[in-house]
């Protein structure tokens, strides 16, 4: 990789963020283009809450359960590919498959009557549904290691933690953000459900749009929630060519 390849990402990081911002920012002022998309409604801009706010909203809800997705698949992850937790590597495998073959409508359903309506719920379902790529990447990320090396660190005298943190983990990070990336970017889609059970989301424009047969409003929560998975992609390919990066410097 060049380092003028390296340098130009920033940049196109930069413009998707600041593209989200502006559409978010200027979309009550799109009166025109929305009247013409739905010329039949008097009310072609949702204003039951502001895009800005039902925004952050989205993004609290999928960073948070992605952040806890993250954290439960690398740890699970790791444990089956130590001796310890070898034995259960068919059992979590199939556990995380089965989570997101759920269909997240279902699973809050099942989640409503125990968790309430709001938040909680909503976070249970994406925990679940985002679980599977970051297992699976990491069981792959660890197993992908080639013996000579694991066996070069062990000669070097490493403790097991130290083989872990040193040399396993360094190793395998881009294949773990992959998965950790791949369960983010399908969660900010699959959280517009949320709305369904009470959770504030850039889904509350497409449900309101839906019931109310007004294409405008379904347009406009779309639109938001397109340009938040682009950034965020565009956050991670980043980072993964940093890391890839840094791996050639080694």
């Amino acid at each position: 990789m060049t380092t003028a390849s390296t340098r130009q990402w920033p940049v196109a990081l930069l413009l998707s963020l600041t593209l989200l911002l502006l559409v978010t920012l200027s979309l009550p002022h799109w009166q025109g283009l929305f009247h013409w998309l739905q010329p039949v409604s008097k009310q072609v801009i949702y204003n039951r809450d502001g895009f800005f706010t039902l925004l952050g909203s989205h993004l609290l809800l999928v960073l948070s359960s992605g952040l806890a997705a993250s954290l439960t698949g690398i740890g699970l992850g790791l444990w089956v590919t130590r001796d310890s937790g070898r034995d259960f590597l068919p059992l979590v495998s199939t556990l995380a498959s089965v989570g997101q073959t759920f269909p997240p409508v279902a699973v809050l359903a099942l989640a409503v009557p125990a968790l309430g309506f709001g938040f909680k719920p909503a976070f249970f379902s994406l925990l679940l549904y985002g679980l599977l790529p970051v297992v699976r990447n990491t069981i792959a990320g660890i197993q992908g290691i080639a013996p000579a090396v694991q066996e070069a660190a062990q000669a070097m005298g490493m403790t097991p933690w130290q083989q872990l943190w040193q040399v396993e983990l360094p190793m395998a990070a881009s294949v773990i953000l992959a998965g950790v990336r791949t369960s983010l970017i399908i969660n900010v889609a699959t959280a517009t459900i949320g709305s369904t059970i009470g959770a504030r989301t850039l889904g509350d424009p497409i449900i309101a749009g839906l019931i109310n047969f007004n294409l405008a409003y379904v347009v406009q929560g779309a639109l938001l929630v397109g340009l938040l998975a682009i950034s965020l992609d565009s956050l991670f390919d980043y980072l993964g060519r940093r890391l890839y990066s840094a791996a050639e410097g080694y």
